[in-house]
């Protein structure tokens, strides 16, 4: 049976690049493979021609071949036999474990990067407001000192792995798979310590106490991260350092509660202030303001004073404050007190439609309710 064309059975473009063709390659590699379709001799033929299409076109030599005389060219060039099917397989199962968890099909000797650290840092109000700059103590894994994070003894060096030849990675195959994993004896590192460093025990790293000062810019809140790079875990085989990140809680503060860039406060007014009106010094959290309370506010009214609030940490306009009013009821009264106040109520009683609208309002509502529903039955 004549070859189709190699192009053709990836279902590639003659320009596709090698990652396009490993790509369509592991998909058509895992739809055909024998394993998924047993006793099916049409997908086993089509899993070997797909392999075959596959190890020519990822051949810069045995492509430009292809390009330019066809099947003949590469028939030309056959001096032996080609990848064996667990061979392919297994290099495109190398590559996708590889790409997964940092190894290399080609035998690179691993490098880890440290890990990132969290600390939790509880704020007050103000200070997450305004910003501050605290000094905070954390413990990490450093590089040792003693060995310079080789992890072993002075005077003496690591030694080269024989089970990985230096690569940190060893070939398993197992029936028809063939793949790649971390050497078991030096652990990816590609070297064996014979003489491990008394300070960090052959690790490298040794676990130490740090104090850094960390910078924290107005307008933060809760959840708020800030990241300092380099500041974690040191890492391992020469990797990178990982990063520390601060994570802000703001405390309850006593007067104020937050709410992004807002503000907001109750602002408890007497009985005569609410009635009669006045002025009230009310706090801000860069000072007093005078609150003009006009006669006859009810309970609950809201003021709002601008730009009282946060300005917020990744720009924009700054919040305002908003003040909630509450009417104070009188205690502890003395019996002239409730006898003037009973007077009082005496007084509005004579005509409580035009002195307490909003209580007018409430028993209407409440008779309607109950008109409704008498009606309903």
């Amino acid at each position: 049976m004549a070859k189709r064309d190699y192009y053709l059975v990836l279902d590639v473009a003659r320009t596709a690049t090698e990652a396009e063709i490993k790509k369509t390659y592991r998909r058509l590699a895992m739809k055909y493979h024998p394993d998924r379709n047993p006793d099916d001799k049409e997908a086993e033929e089509s899993f070997k021609e797909v392999k075959e299409a596959y190890e020519v076109l990822t051949d810069a030599q045995r492509r430009a071949a292809y390009d330019q005389f066809g099947h003949a060219g590469i028939d030309a060039m056959r001096g032996g036999a080609g990848f064996g099917a667990a061979d392919a397989f297994g290099d495109i199962l190398g590559d996708v474990f590889g790409d997964i968890f940092g190894g290399s099909r080609r035998g690179r000797t691993q490098v880890f990067r440290g890990a990132d650290l969290r600390y939790g840092l509880a704020l007050n109000l103000d200070q997450a407001v305004f910003g501050d700059s605290i000094e905070i103590d954390f413990q990490t894994l450093g590089e040792c000192e003693t060995c310079s994070g080789s992890g072993a003894a002075k005077g003496s060096t690591p030694v080269t792995c024989e089970s990985c030849g230096g690569h940190g990675q060893v070939r398993m195959s197992q029936g028809f798979f063939s793949v790649q994993q971390t050497c078991p004896r030096c652990k990816g590192r590609g070297k064996i310590i014979q003489k491990p460093c008394d300070t960090c025990h052959g690790q490298g790293r040794v676990r130490r106490s740090k104090s850094i000062s960390v910078k924290i810019p107005p307008g933060v809140d809760n959840g708020d991260r800030i990241r300092l790079a380099g500041e974690g875990e040191a890492g391992r085989n020469g990797g990178p350092t990982g990063d520390l990140y601060v994570e802000i809680q703001v405390r309850e503060h006593p007067i104020f509660e937050r709410d992004g860039s807002h503000l907001s406060c109750e602002v408890p007014v007497s009985f005569a202030t609410a009635v009669l009106g006045g002025e009230l010094e009310v706090p801000t959290l860069d000072g007093h303001v005078t609150l003009k309370i006009p006669s006859e506010t009810q309970s609950g009214r809201v003021f709002r004073l601008r730009e009282k609030g946060v300005r917020p940490v990744r720009g924009g306009s700054t919040g305002d404050l908003f003040c909630r009013v509450v009417v104070e009821t009188p205690v502890n009264l003395s019996a002239e007190q409730k006898d003037l106040v009973r007077k009082l109520e005496e007084s509005l009683g004579r005509d409580r439609k035009q002195h307490n609208p909003r209580e007018q309002t409430w028993l209407k509502g409440v008779k309607q309710f109950f008109e409704n529903i008498r009606r309903s039955v």
